[in-house]
C-alpha cells in the first residue's frame, strides 16, 4: 500500500514540474549565429559574414561585450533619456531583443574589465561594480573616478583603455585645430611653446581604482596627439597604442603653400604605439605619407618640405588622410583565421575635409601584426558602410563606423553613430 502512495505523490509531482517548466520556458540559445543573407550589406573577405544585431540606437559610440556575450554602448546624445545601453540577446538567434538604459551623461568611451564596467563623459571618467552576469549592479550610483577634465566642444570626447596593471588611459583631445592664435584662420600663426599641451592635446593616465582623482593626480603619458578616439592596449608587447586625427584645413589656412588635392592627402592618420613620455609632434610637425617624413607645420615656419624635430616619434602605420579613425582594436580571438590572430583592426568614421575633391574612409581596415609589430600593408577588411561608391560629403553616408569590440566566441562587433546600428561580423570558413 505505501508503495502505491510513493508512486502516486511521485506521478503527481513530475505533472506539477513539467506544467510548471512549460509556463516557465528557459531561453533556448540556438547552435550557430548565421549571417543575414546580404551580409547586412558589407562587402567581406571571403569566408566572413555579417549581421546586423541592433538598430535606432542614437549616436552609438564605443561599445564593449561581455564574456556571456552581452553588449555595453555608450552613446554621445541622450536616447529615452538614457546614455548607455546593455543589450541582451535572449534566445541566441545574434539579435538583440532587450535594452537596458543607464546614465544620463554623453560621451564616448566604454570598456569592461574584470568586475567593473568603465565609461566617459566628455569631462570624467566613471565605473560600475558588475555581478556575476556581468550586470550594472547600482545603475544610478555609478563611482567617480575622474573629474575636471578640460571640455571646450572641439575633440571633447574621452576615449579610454585600461592596461593589466589598474591604470586607466584617457584621450583627452585638443579644442584647437594646429594651436593657431586664431583657430582654423588663413595665415595665422602657432602659438610658442604649446599652452593646450598642459592640459590636452595627448594621453593621461590615472588609477582605475582610485575615486575623484583630477590632473593633479593623473600623469600626462604622451603629448603631441592632436585627438585620439581609438587606443587600445596590445597584450603582445604590453604597449599603448593609438590612432590619431590629424590636422585640417592647410589649403584653407595657407593656401600659397598647399592646394585642394595636398590638403585632401596631408597629412597621414597615424598610428602610435606610446611608450611614457614620448612626444607625437602635434601642433609641431605632421606626417607626411607621400614623403614617408615628418614635416614642420606651417603656423610654425614649415614650407611643405622643412623636416621636423628628429626626437618626435614616427609612426608605425600611416593610413591616408582626412579617414578619420574612430576604434582601434588588437584581436586575441580564434573565431578567425591564423594571418587575424594579434593584429589590428581599425574603424574609420569617414572624412569630411577632402572637398572639393570625394571623401573617403567609411570603411574597417586591418593591419597584420606579429610580436607587437606591424608586419605588412593595411588593408580594407569591411566595406560597404557608405552604402555609395562616391562620397561628396560626409552626410551621404548611410553608415559611419565608430567602435570596435570582441565577442567572446571571437566575433568582432562594430558600431555606427549616424543611425545607431551594431554589426557582428563572423567567420564560418565557407
Amino acid at each position: 500500500m505505501k508503495r502505491h502512495i510513493f508512486f502516486i505523490i511521485q506521478i503527481t509531482s513530475f505533472i506539477i514540474f513539467s506544467s510548471f517548466k512549460s509556463e516557465h520556458p528557459k531561453p533556448v540559445k540556438s547552435s550557430k549565429v548565421l549571417p543575414d543573407q546580404n551580409n547586412a550589406g558589407l562587402t567581406l573577405p571571403k569566408g566572413f559574414g555579417a549581421l546586423v544585431v541592433a538598430e535606432n540606437l542614437g549616436k552609438a559610440r564605443h561599445l564593449t561585450v561581455t564574456p556571456k556575450g552581452d553588449i555595453y554602448v555608450k552613446l554621445s546624445k541622450v536616447l529615452n533619456e538614457k546614455t548607455i545601453y546593455h543589450l541582451k540577446d535572449n534566445n541566441g538567434d545574434g539579435k538583440i531583443d532587450e535594452q537596458i538604459g543607464f546614465g544620463d551623461y554623453i560621451g564616448t568611451g566604454i570598456f569592461l574589465k574584470n568586475d567593473y564596467l568603465y565609461a566617459s563623459s566628455d569631462e570624467g571618467i566613471f565605473r560600475y561594480k558588475l555581478n556575476q552576469n556581468y550586470e550594472v549592479i547600482a545603475p544610478d550610483k555609478p563611482e567617480k573616478l575622474v573629474t575636471g577634465l578640460i571640455n571646450q566642444r572641439q575633440h571633447n570626447t574621452k576615449s579610454i583603455v585600461l592596461d593589466n596593471d589598474n591604470n586607466i588611459y584617457v584621450n583627452i583631445g585638443s579644442p584647437s585645430n594646429s594651436c593657431q592664435y586664431q583657430n582654423r584662420a588663413r595665415g595665422s600663426m602657432g602659438i610658442p611653446n604649446c599652452p593646450i599641451l598642459d592640459s590636452a592635446g595627448g594621453i593621461w593616465q590615472f588609477k582605475a581604482d582610485k575615486l575623484n582623482q583630477s590632473y593633479k593626480e593623473g600623469v600626462r603619458y604622451a603629448t603631441g596627439l592632436r585627438n585620439v578616439m581609438g587606443l587600445d592596449w596590445n597584450p603582445e608587447n604590453n604597449t599603448l597604442f593609438v590612432m590619431q586625427h590629424g590636422r585640417d584645413n592647410l589649403s584653407s589656412i595657407f593656401p600659397e603653400l598647399y592646394d585642394d588635392k595636398a590638403n585632401a592627402e596631408l597629412p597621414a592618420e597615424c598610428m602610435f604605439m606610446i611608450k611614457k613620455g614620448d612626444h607625437a609632434g602635434w601642433p609641431y610637425s605632421y606626417y607626411d605619407p607621400i614623403q614617408k617624413k615628418k614635416i614642420l607645420a606651417p603656423e610654425y615656419g614649415g614650407d611643405g618640405k622643412k623636416e621636423a624635430d628628429p626626437t618626435f616619434i614616427d609612426p608605425v602605420v600611416a593610413f591616408p588622410a582626412h579617414l578619420a579613425p574612430n576604434a582601434l582594436l588588437f584581436y586575441t580571438g580564434n573565431q578567425f583565421p591564423e594571418r587575424y590572430k594579434h593584429g589590428a583592426f581599425v574603424a574609420f568614421h569617414g572624412s569630411w575635409n577632402r572637398a572639393p575633391l570625394k571623401q573617403e574612409g567609411f570603411f574597417v581596415a586591418f593591419v597584420p601584426f606579429k610580436n607587437g609589430k606591424p608586419t605588412g600593408d593595411w588593408e580594407i577588411f569591411a566595406n560597404g558602410f557608405a552604402g555609395t561608391p562616391e562620397v561628396m560629403s560626409s552626410s551621404q553616408a548611410k553608415y559611419r563606423p565608430c567602435g570596435l569590440a570582441q565577442g567572446p566566441d571571437g566575433s568582432l562587433y562594430v558600431s555606427e553613430d549616424k543611425k545607431g546600428t551594431i554589426f557582428r561580423i563572423i567567420y564560418d570558413g565557407k
